[in-house]
């Protein structure tokens, strides 16, 4: 059982490196500005970055997406910049804790989401990178944690009453692991999870009704924002997913 658990482990390592080092190389260009999303995949996307700097003497400016992704910029060495003196950024890199057939996303597994969410949408391109087991056809398939929900402390109760009953499902406050309470974002906000999942459900409409709530500061829900979606598969490929194209009659 342990040797089993240790090769899964390892491919999935694998499967984020692959694909964070090819989107990278595919969409990286010298003298932009990038935006450095937040989790365990973008870790080698900053790395292949700070390779390609180091070795073509490229100018490239990074703005953070959280502590995490500014800690990452630092240790590679790279500039760090900010949206006050760059308000718009040629591309970001994040990752997702799901990705479905038309790229919509649920992010904020890792508590980052309203960060991650401003910079992509100052970006003019987002790049998601990821491994197979983010790969879905419906939002929900997969991931089984929720769909995050960022709130302000002194009103998570009455949006957890409101998600529940106007929605369905169940939702519940995030709590700590290494420490009593809740979770609290760079924010210094409360995150629910939203338990609810139907192959039918509106995502860009429900998401566009939340959002509205006082009280809700951001959604998990990245409908419409990313362009492309890189998987590494477990043989050592890439599967890519672009954007649908606008079709008119």
């Amino acid at each position: 059982m342990f040797f089993s658990k240790k090769i899964v482990t390892m491919s999935l390592e694998s499967a984020k490196k692959i694909a964070s080092r090819q989107a990278v190389e595919d969409y990286l260009a010298n003298n932009t500005i990038v935006g450095i999303g937040s989790g365990s995949t973008i870790v080698y996307a900053v790395e292949k970055i700070s390779e390609i700097v180091k070795n073509l003497n490229w100018n490239i400016k990074c703005v953070p997406t959280s502590f995490q992704a500014k800690q990452l910029i630092h240790k590679h060495n790279l500039d760090l910049t900010d949206l006050e003196t760059n308000p718009e950024l040629d591309i970001c890199f994040d990752g997702a804790d799901e990705v479905d057939e038309n790229l919509n996303l649920i992010k904020g597994g890792g508590g980052c989401l309203l960060q991650e969410k401003i910079v992509a949408s100052c970006a003019k391109t987002l790049v998601i990178v990821a491994d197979y087991s983010k790969d879905s056809t419906y939002l929900g398939e997969k991931y089984k944690k929720g769909i995050p929900l960022e709130v302000v402390p002194m009103c998570y109760s009455p949006i957890l009453k409101k998600i529940q009953k106007r929605f369905g499902g169940t939702v519940s406050l995030r709590m700590a692991q290494a420490k009593a309470g809740p979770v609290v974002t760079d924010n210094g906000n409360f995150i629910l999870d939203w338990f609810v999942f139907d192959k039918k459900l509106d995502w860009e409409k429900i998401n566009l009704e939340i959002i509205q709530m006082p009280g809700i500061v951001e959604t998990g829900l990245f409908i419409n924002m990313a362009a492309k979606a890189y998987f590494g598969l477990v043989d050592g490929s890439v599967k890519t997913r672009k954007k649908p194209e606008l079709t008119f009659k």
